[in-house]
């Protein structure tokens, strides 16, 4: 799968969405200065991924016309979700299958993008880029798709390679409608670009957060 950035070239999405090269990219710079407060993150609540495995995608089990959200408590704050089960009913059953089976607790967003794409990309048990629940389920949603900032879409490495791995949109950004997007953030985006007004580790404006953001809990049930 492939992101264009703002640059002519065209950068590899290492499962930024999914499980792809470690060298794929969201791409990224830091942002402008004074742009936001950067994040005051505590220390991770004890524990370690359970990086449980499956074969098959969960059973499809939503209510049809239920309303979902869930909650992302982070080493960094808060973020809510609304999740859009009616438009991408695969993306939020297995979110919330995961969510459920603490897949998620525990776990690191190992990716920020500062420039052309503005993401955190969470999800990945390893911290690697390539982790995953072992299934893989089709795109969804993907007709007319945009990422305005609030946007929480699945990385992926290719179309239909969905497997754990989502992003954070915290600024408008300008992506092929290439990514599943399953719902927006409706409180914590000032997490979001906290995270990001501490740029990335070691500088530039694609690799690990500087801010350590750690996935404590997260839960995902009808609203």
């Amino acid at each position: 799968m492939s992101i264009p950035s703002q640059a002519p070239v065209v950068r590899r999405f290492a499962a930024v969405l999914g499980a792809a090269a470690a060298t794929a990219a969201l791409v990224a710079s830091a942002p402008s200065a004074g742009a936001a407060p950067a994040a005051s993150c505590a220390a991770a609540a004890p524990g370690t991924p359970n990086g449980k495995q499956w074969l098959l995608e969960p059973p499809l089990s939503l209510a049809p016309t239920a309303t979902y959200s869930a909650t992302l408590d982070t080493t960094c704050g808060t973020i809510d979700l609304a999740l859009d089960a009616a438009a991408a009913p695969r993306t939020v059953n297995s979110f919330a299958f995961l969510a459920g089976e603490g897949y998620f607790d525990h776990t690191r967003c190992h990716r920020l993008t500062t420039e052309g794409i503005y993401v955190l990309q969470c999800g990945d048990p390893t911290a690697s880029g390539r982790g995953g629940p072992g299934y893989r389920f089709p795109d969804e949603n993907l007709a007319g798709a945009t990422y305005p900032a609030g946007t929480v879409a699945m990385a992926n490495a290719g179309p239909g390679t969905n497997g754990s791995q989502f992003f954070l949109v915290y600024r408008d950004s300008r992506l092929p409608p290439n990514y599943t997007p399953f719902g927006r953030v409706t409180a914590g985006l000032d997490v979001l670009t906290g995270v990001a007004a501490a740029g990335v580790a070691g500088g530039g404006g694609d690799g690990t957060p500087a801010a350590e953001v750690v996935l404590n809990r997260v839960t995902a049930a009808p609203a």
